[in-house]
């Protein structure tokens, strides 16, 4: 039986539904859609599955995303403590065996086993030749789709070039000892063979050929084309679906296989005039949410008086009318959640949940002094500060704590980035979509703490609007409209300050890292940059750790006076001079790093663990935070 343990996290990302992954025995395995997740296999016990106990609820990220609520991965139970009765033992998330396709190390022929076959399997030729029968392997091959399906290679189809083949006599792969495609042959025991070179290729995105691929033009050799039937394995099928678009052979370990589309959102108080935060707290997470959802589902009015009745001793400190405003507040935001749901069924189009408006509200509330259970915010005035950094900064807050919720709302394939609607990468981790009202998303929740700065608007504005300035950015944005037309990226406003804001926070992380006790993979950006009527130009740099790393107080520390200025201004130090240059420095013509879109940056001056940044390492340049060796104008902290 093939089983290994996964973190939860990595249930959300890299491995959430739909991704694969290599069991410990070997075997390479799917992550199975959401439909059949918190089921018990046979043999499980007859204990029912308490779904509250895995209940999370974040209010924006829910509106944004269009679900009623997120859940976290079940943590596998195995057995009773000292008699004591433990919920939810033996869940477990299922896994599907893929590829169905294996060859025998000794005779190299193919055979497939179903998406549902446990252990190994030994060759069936060399069984029945009565020689010692090997182990089979999976082959290291499969079909993919720009949507997001996925299927096993078409073997049979590609050796005999046709769509479907007559001939039924066994297939094998061989390799002839090369280390390309061209290496691998397919040969069919009725003599045709063939070698997989090419497989891989397609047309380049935005080329009049787009979006051909190698594999769907040249399976028949001038055939009809071989597309995409809409396979979706994830979902315990291999039954087709209507799809039609190209497929492209890849290795089944390539990176671009599986992009995980992952939202978060930092946790904002939600309290009226009329009701406190922590008793809506208490309205949207068990025991209560649990009995609302109940008396809901029978279509029951809830009130204070039903809800003191059955939880006196919770409810005893609030007056009906704060828990009438509550109720109201709580069911206002499903509302709204309702009708995003609507919407996106409708065909409209969402907004990530990092743009501009869904960051605004984390900005303004990060402005301000908090003292909440999930989020306290301190201000210190610049006054305590060297002005040698406070000259270029408008606030400095310090987060002693915060909850950060990341739920995966979906997956690409091939691209990271693609066209499609947030309701169609949610339809790919169901077989079967619920009603929004049951829908959920798998999710985690970290707490953390960290340093939010803020530059000033006036300096900033006056900075940005320099010709060297600009004229350099615009080369950064012409570079990346290049590639985005290549590799189907998003539309991503490159401006000065963008550059500025996002450049600092990895010099800082950098920094920072020799100082508070945490490593560079456990901190992480958040970056609030817009322009216009209502600019924002801050940097949240925090700790949000769900393992080891939790909060212990270090980054915080390093906010305050006396710890915050030489850490800035070693990191700005630093920035002047990296061991790279000249060659770093002056590298702006050709750009450097991932898809050429940094300027004077590279890891040894300013790239960061891809899991603390939220842009994959791009859009950085240092001459525009300290200036270039021979043109100092271009730096916003020294004097143009």
């Amino acid at each position: 039986m093939s089983s290994g343990p996964v973190r939860r996290a990595q249930l959300v990302a890299p491995f959430g539904a739909g991704a694969m992954t290599v069991m410990p025995d070997g075997t390479s395995v799917l992550a199975a859609g959401l439909d059949h997740w918190f089921e018990r296999e046979e043999g499980g016990g007859s204990q029912a599955v308490d779904l509250d106990e895995f209940r999370v609820e974040e209010w924006r990220l829910q509106q944004a995303l269009g679900v009623s609520h997120f859940r976290l991965p079940p943590d596998y139970r195995w057995r009773r403590w000292y008699g004591e009765d433990v919920p939810n033992l033996k869940l477990t998330i299922p896994f599907v065996r893929f590829p169905q396709w294996n060859f025998c190390p000794r005779c190299y022929r193919l055979q497939p086993l179903p998406l549902c076959f446990r252990g190994r399997e030994r060759c069936v030729e060399c069984r029945a030749a009565k020689r010692k029968a090997p182990l089979v392997a999976q082959v290291p091959f499969i079909a993919i789709c720009e949507y997001g399906h996925l299927q096993d290679f078409p073997w049979r189809e590609w050796v005999h070039a046709e769509l479907a083949p007559a001939c039924e006599r066994p297939v094998r792969l061989r390799s002839t000892g090369g280390a390309s495609l061209a290496a691998q042959v397919v040969e069919c025991d009725c003599g045709k063979k063939r070698v997989l070179a090419q497989i891989t290729e397609a047309a380049p995105l935005g080329s009049s050929e787009y979006p051909e691929t190698f594999l769907s033009r040249n399976l028949t050799n001038g055939g009809p084309p071989y597309l995409c039937r809409g396979i979706a394995p994830w979902h315990g099928t291999d039954s087709a679906q209507s799809c039609g678009r190209p497929l492209r052979g890849s290795l089944r370990a390539a990176s671009n296989v599986y992009f995980a589309l992952v939202g978060s959102s930092i946790y904002l108080p939600r309290a009226t005039s009329g009701a406190p935060e922590d008793l809506i707290e208490l309205l949207v997470n068990p025991p209560l949410s649990t009995l609302i959802h109940l008396l809901q589902g029978l279509d029951s009015v809830v009130t204070p008086e039903i809800l003191r009745a059955q939880q006196r001793d919770l409810l005893q400190p609030y007056s009906d009318e704060q828990i009438r405003n509550a109720l109201e507040a709580v069911a206002g935001a499903k509302q709204e959640t309702s009708t995003t749901e609507r919407e996106m069924a409708s065909g409209d189009q969402d907004e990530e949940t990092d743009g501009t408006e869904f960051r605004r509200e984390e900005f303004e509330v990060l402005r301000r002094e908090q003292r909440s259970s999930q989020l306290t915010i301190r201000e210190r005035s610049l006054q305590e500060y060297d002005p040698r950094i406070t000259k270029h900064l408008q606030r400095i807050m310090l987060v002693d704590q915060l909850r950060e919720t990341r739920a995966l709302y979906g997956f690409n394939r091939i691209f990271p980035e693609g066209p499609y609607r947030l309701s169609d990468r949610k339809a790919l981790l169901w077989r079967d979509q619920p009603h929004w009202r049951e829908s959920w998303l798998p999710a985690y929740v970290v707490h953390g703490e960290g340093i939010f700065i803020e530059l000033d608007e006036g300096q900033l504005s006056a900075w940005e609007r320099r010709p060297a300035v600009t004229d350099r950015v615009d080369r950064l944005a012409k570079r990346y409209e290049a590639v985005q037309r290549v590799r189907g990226l998003r539309d991503q406003p490159i401006t000065p300050r963008s550059v500025l804001l996002h450049t600092l926070a990895h010099l800082l992380i950098n920094q920072l890292t020799y100082e508070c006790g945490y490593s560079s993979a456990a901190l992480r950006e958040r970056l609030y940059v817009s322009a216009g009527g209502s600019p924002m130009a801050g940097i949240l740099i925090y700790t949000a750790a769900g393992d080891a790393e939790g909060t212990m107080g270090g980054l915080v520390r390093m906010g305050k006076p006396g710890y915050f200025e030489p850490a800035v201004l070693a990191a700005l130090e630093g920035a002047q001079w990296c061991s790279a240059d000249p060659v770093c420095m002056e590298i702006s013509q050709a750009g450097q790093g991932p898809d050429s879109c940094n300027l004077a940056a590279c890891h040894n001056c300013a790239l960061v663990p891809e899991t603390a940044c939220e842009k994959f390492n791009r859009f950085l340049d240092r001459a525009l935070v300290i200036g270039a060796h021979d043109r100092g104008e271009l730096g916003f902290f020294l004097p143009g």
